[in-house]
């Protein structure tokens, strides 16, 4: 099993190259950065966690800004998006920015995807709430042709464009590995579809636990034709907990990471070694 971190990245947290090394030195895997580009002061929709939305999310850095320091600072340690809202994101441009990051860090790079939960937001990027899953997969669509093509072409409902040229290619081939995040069943499907693993987002309010979710999700690859054991099922929200992550390892959870508040190091580090012990014990 692998262990990560993610952090809302903000100008009064650890700077993402100093948490990078730390993680790298600690023996994890990943660290996740997530996305807002900003927070519209109305609100169509509730926080998706429930209550007030954390001071984080208004300030947040840009992730692939953060992501290219931690990989700057680092060799071994992948950087990923958790999650890239790419529903409100300009696939051409989006394209080039994977592959560039997946470039300068070597090939370390993975995309974790989400559709978004606030409407204000999307719509302030000409997204509209009611189609913003069909204009994600055409997105993804799009951007794995511009990956994989010399001339690249994309004719879609949301997406359009002509034959064109655009570089660089990412390292890892055909891409990085896409991973789909969100509730079941609805991201689960997405992930099959157009994914290379699923994100599950499990809250208090879950009605099925992520244990019982899992050998659905596999079945559901196995019936779309997808070989279940090459799907990466990453969880994140995760306290440090060797039990419980023992028994996700078991029921075949490739990644488990931690949710780390937006502080300094003084906060962040004896947290990273909690984590540290559960690693030794699990077997990370």
């Amino acid at each position: 099993m692998k262990f990560g971190a993610s952090m809302f990245f903000t100008d009064y947290s650890m700077g993402p190259a100093e948490l990078a090394v730390a993680l790298e030195q600690r023996g994890f895997d990943i660290v996740w950065a997530p996305e807002h580009s900003h927070i519209p002061v109305s609100r169509k929709t509730g926080f998706i966690l429930g209550g007030d939305l954390p001071k984080r999310y208004y300030d947040v850095m840009d992730p692939f800004v953060t992501l290219t320091a931690a990989a700057m600072a680092t060799k071994t340690l992948k950087v990923g998006t958790g999650v890239c809202l790419v529903a409100q994101r300009d696939p051409i441009q989006t394209a080039k920015l994977v592959a560039s990051l997946d470039q300068v860090s070597g090939g370390r790079f993975v995309f974790g995807v989400g559709n978004g939960w606030n409407q204000d937001e999307m719509e302030n990027h000409g997204t509209a709430y009611a189609t913003r899953h069909k204009r994600a997969r055409e997105n993804i669509e799009a951007m794995k042709a511009i990956w994989t093509k010399s001339k690249a072409e994309y004719h879609g409902e949301f997406v359009k464009f002509d034959p064109m040229m655009t570089w660089p290619k990412p390292v890892q081939k055909p891409h990085p590995p896409i991973l789909v995040g969100g509730a079941f069943p609805y991201s689960a499907r997405r992930a099959v579809r157009y994914g290379d693993g699923w994100m599950p987002q499990i809250t208090d309010k879950s009605p099925t636990p992520l244990i019982e979710l899992i050998p659905k999700f596999r079945q559901m690859c196995a019936e779309a034709d997808r070989d279940p054991d090459k799907m990466d099922i990453s969880i994140g929200g995760q306290q440090p907990d060797a039990d419980l992550v023992k028994r996700y390892r078991d029921a075949g959870v490739s990644r488990v990471s931690a949710s780390l508040p937006s502080e300094t190091a003084d906060t962040i580090l004896p947290v990273l070694d909690k984590w540290v012990a559960v690693m030794r014990a699990v077997g990370g």
